[in-house]
């Protein structure tokens, strides 16, 4: 029996490119030791009971990157795993506004921006960070 019949359903999740005007991504890093290290990830989670797909990326973006945003667009769903029922709701973010973080300092995320860069590339299970850390600043990313 798998573990999601055990617990009950899984939760659908919910993901976030978070762009700027010039084409930075919002991205979070915080070091998972289990995991090895340091890792990137675009802010994201588990809805929570009656929210739709788009208010849990909304309520995920502020708590997670301190970011609002004026224009939401669905980019499209796609499954977990193949063994579980539950489902990831990915969604482009636009018209960015930075505010403090909604989660408490023990949480160990960080929020950055970063332009994307073919050269900054990284092999599965790499460490960071990655050539030419911390990334220049930009308008949610001060100096």
């Amino acid at each position: 029996m798998s573990d999601e019949h055990r617990r009950g359903p899984a939760r659908d999740a919910a993901v976030v490119v978070a762009r700027d005007g010039q084409g930075p991504v919002a991205i979070l890093t915080a070091d998972f030791p289990r995991h090895g290290g340091e890792y990137l990830f675009l802010p994201g989670g588990r809805r929570e009971h009656g929210e739709s797909p788009e208010e849990c990326a909304r309520r995920e973006l502020l708590e997670e990157a301190g970011i609002t945003a004026r224009q939401w667009r669905p980019l499209g769903t796609y499954a977990i795993t193949l063994e579980s029922t539950a489902r990831v709701h990915l969604f482009e973010a636009r018209g960015l506004t930075l505010g403090p973080q909604q989660l408490t300092p023990t949480a160990g995320l960080q929020a950055l921006l970063v332009a994307h860069d073919r050269r900054h590339r990284r092999r599965p299970g790499r460490t960071l960070p990655p050539p030419g850390w911390p990334p220049r600043p930009s308008p949610l990313c001060p100096a």
